[in-house]
């Protein structure tokens, strides 16, 4: 996930490079990325926990930033879409 909120940060610069106008879409998408990593980390420190109580706190930590990082992306899609169909 974090590849392809890297890959529509780049097309998203192309686009605001070619119609000479800015978006607060890639702001997001990076704020996007970290959550995802984040998310991944948790999950593999989950993986690797010995404590059975740490690890379920670790786990439903990872699943909510996991969740929360997918709502985020699906709302930057919106407005990417209002975006360029304004364009």
């Amino acid at each position: 996930m974090v590849g392809v909120c890297l890959t529509v940060i780049g097309l998203v610069q192309i686009v605001a490079a070619l119609s000479k106008t800015g978006t607060f879409a890639d702001d997001l998408l990076a704020i996007d990325s970290l959550m995802f990593l984040t998310a991944s980390l948790s999950s593999y420190w989950v993986l690797r926990a010995r404590n059975a109580r740490r690890s379920h706190q670790v786990e439903r930590f990872a699943d909510a930033v996991f969740i929360i990082a997918m709502t985020l992306m699906a709302c930057i899609c919106g407005f990417l879409v209002y975006e360029i169909s304004r364009i």
